[in-house]
């Protein structure tokens, strides 16, 4: 049984750990934005011209 009882407390501690990570990176990247977006969400609503915008029109240009 303690063979169970410390299996089941890795599991536990294991997938807590991945919870964390996950947590971590979650907050990192979604405090990382371009300067350009900033400014395009301080704009409002609509149409907005931003870097990801500009490179698909470059990308359909014939």
């Amino acid at each position: 049984m303690s063979t169970q009882l410390s299996r089941r407390k890795f599991l536990v501690a294991a997938s807590a750990g991945g919870v964390a990570a996950a947590a971590v990176v979650a907050t990192r990247t979604a405090g990382e934005t371009a300067p350009e977006d900033k400014q395009a969400a301080k704009q409002g609503k609509g149409y907005q011209l931003t870097a990801h915008v500009r490179r698909y029109y470059e990308t359909t240009k014939v």
